[in-house]
């Protein structure tokens, strides 16, 4: 084998909440570009190989003209310290390291602080405080659960191995014969391709997840449930009273569910409709509820903001403390209403996605992006940092969609600085031209 030619065995995939960690390299040092990733799926081999490095990209671009990286901290380092009500967003795909940078910066600068949770997951973060959640980590899923309920997602398109290592497939501990040894549900709107794999697919009209998760939980406690069910929801009594079975009758079981319940009518009163019934299920067998996550790091985005500020997402420092208040400080809304006077968006592209309002007022503002691309987002930024990728070419900590931490290794060396680096900087200039003085934002005491 050339000298050239790196083999990186057991190596991370950060392209999706599933972190699997046991991808094998083939990386080629002088095409600086991965050319081979053993055990990935579809995703993650697409992955790897769009994150050449790229020699030919400038380092920073400041309002369209290519400049180094010390410049763009120090144009990004003032835009953030002359702002009244600065917004920082994004951070779902960067180490946990890079995101405690961001919120020391947030907190010295009094900005609105928010992750990619906010357009997602974020209803299942406010059902996770006001209900609880009833977890387990995707080995005790693999190793244990015999009755799996997917709903409101589409995992064999969205999150391939979750069926194939973690799930339906996967042979475990206690359900030695894999699929065999297991019942598999999907709940959704429509059937999608991962309905090929459920033993019972439950079609639900939309808008109605709530009601049937409603049903479920009266039926799981013995309660009457009217037949017109069917009529509201699509989804017969008798279905209903059979599923409610199962999950009382199970082993240990398991709901994993997607956006399908998040971004529709009821947001977090379905995600707590659906932890609830976990619970319920608690009286009579073992039942957990995971959401299924989809940037590679936005869990850990989720655990190093609510480390820092009690808060998953959505958070104002502006006050001198944290205050959470979703529809009034996540990003989509606050810049739709035209509110923050700077930005600094990091491995995020809002961009591409964000309401056209919001991407309007966007272009007003001065905005610092942070990416290893050229994105919507970073080609109307004031200053364009380019960063290396998180997993490939920067070590780290992430966190699996099931909270559990997962320790990065460098497999393609970049000429280009981590996020925690340009942040680091960043900060450190922020704090020299403040003084040491904290900035009060917009609408301060």
């Amino acid at each position: 084998m050339s000298d050239n030619i790196r083999i990186i065995n057991d190596a991370t995939c950060t392209f999706c909440g599933c972190v699997c960690d046991d991808m094998h390299l083939t990386v080629d040092l002088d095409a600086h570009k991965i050319t081979k990733a053993e055990n990935a799926c579809v995703l993650g081999r697409a992955w790897f190989k769009e994150h050449g490095i790229d020699e030919k990209r400038p380092f920073a671009l400041i309002e369209g003209r290519e400049a180094s990286t010390e410049e763009a901290i120090e144009a990004s380092a003032q835009i953030l310290a002359n702002a009244r009500f600065p917004l920082i967003y994004g951070l779902s795909d960067t180490t946990c390291e890079a995101q405690r940078q961001a919120v020391a910066i947030a907190d010295m600068i009094g900005a609105n602080l928010d992750t990619t949770t906010s357009v997602c997951h974020g209803p299942s973060g406010m059902a996770f405080e006001g209900v609880g959640e009833s977890t387990a980590t995707l080995g005790e899923i693999r190793n244990r659960a015999d009755l799996l309920v997917f709903w409101g997602g589409n995992p064999a398109e969205s999150h391939p191995r979750l069926f194939t290592r973690y799930t339906v497939t996967a042979k475990g501990m206690y359900v030695p014969n894999g699929r065999k040894d297991r019942t598999v549900v999907l709940v959704d709107v429509r059937r999608s391709p991962s309905a090929a794999v459920a033993d019972i697919f439950v079609q639900v009209k939309p808008q109605r997840d709530f009601e049937v998760l409603w049903a479920l939980r009266a039926l799981v406690k013995g309660k009457r449930v009217d037949p017109n069910i069917e009529q509201v929801t699509g989804v017969p009594l008798a279905t209903l009273e059979d599923l409610a079975q199962r999950m009382k009758n199970c082993r240990f079981g398991a709901l994993l569910f997607g956006m399908g319940l998040t971004m529709t009518r009821g947001r977090h009163f379905n995600s707590g409709a659906l932890l609830a019934l976990a619970t319920d299920l608690n009286e009579y067998t073992h039942f957990v509820a995971k959401p299924v996550r989809g940037h590679g790091n936005v869990t850990g985005a989720d655990n190093v903001v609510s480390w820092q500020t009690g808060f998953p997402f959505g958070v104002n420092l502006g006050r001198g403390y944290p205050r959470f208040n979703p529809g009034e400080f996540t990003s989509a809304d606050l810049l739709g209403r035209g509110e923050a006077d700077a930005a600094l968006i990091i491995a995020a592209d809002p961009g591409a996605n964000f309401s056209h309002a919001a991407i309007e007022h966007l272009k007003r503002i001065p905005v610092i992006v942070l990416d290893p691309k050229l994105t919507h987002t970073g080609k109307l930024a004031r200053v364009a940092i380019t960063t290396a990728t998180y997993g490939i070419s920067v070590p780290g900590t992430v966190y699996r969609m099931d909270d559990v931490a997962i320790s990065l290794r460098t497999a393609l060396p970049s000429p280009y600085p981590s996020d925690e680096e340009v942040l680091t900087r960043i900060k450190e200039r922020v704090r020299e031209l403040l003084g040491g003085n904290r900035v009060p934002a917009m609408g301060a005491a």
